[in-house]
């Protein structure tokens, strides 16, 4: 940038996962420590969540098809979950609690990264990933920037995020 003006700085985009593991200042104007202790625990819970949100979408997992070849969703209040598992006996856990553990399961092997960024923009209306469904280790990977694709993430309204 020069002094004179003939050169603006462009903005450097700041990724959403950045913003939501950054320690933000705690909302209203009291400044106690009930409030520093609210604000430190949900930014510790905002950086454990960007850190399994990385391993996600380092780690290949597996994807069921249903019985007629599509990948296995699940829909959810207007969402559509494609559900993905950590390892075999994840998903044997989980066709066992459905009751289906007689039928042979049909799955695929695929990148956390591949579900997030090219398999839920391809889902009609919003879409996420629950790996692990059903079992007390499971977690969602919800259709919101950051998570999914901007094209793709359900704007969360009112929030002055998406």
């Amino acid at each position: 940038m020069t002094d004179n003006g003939d050169v603006e700085a462009r903005p450097q985009r700041i990724s959403r996962l950045t913003e939501l593991a950054a320690t933000s200042a705690p909302v209203g104007s009291s400044s106690g420590a009930a409030d520093e202790e609210r604000t430190d625990e949900a930014a510790s819970a905002r950086g454990e969540f960007a850190r399994l949100l990385g391993a996600f979408r380092r780690t290949a997992v597996l994807v069921p098809f249903d019985e007629f070849g599509s990948l296995w969703t699940a829909d959810f209040d207007g969402v559509r979950w494609i559900c993905a598992f950590s390892d075999e006996e994840a998903l044997a856990r989980f066709a066992v609690a459905r009751g289906e553990a007689g039928r042979e399961w049909t799955y695929r092997t695929v990148l956390g990264a591949r579900l997030l960024d090219v398999m839920v923009p391809m889902l009609p209306g919003p879409g996420g990933v629950a790996l692990d469904a059903g079992s007390a280790d499971g977690t969602v990977f919800p259709p919101v920037a950051g998570i999914v694709p901007d094209e793709v993430a359900v704007d969360l309204g009112g929030t002055g995020k998406q």
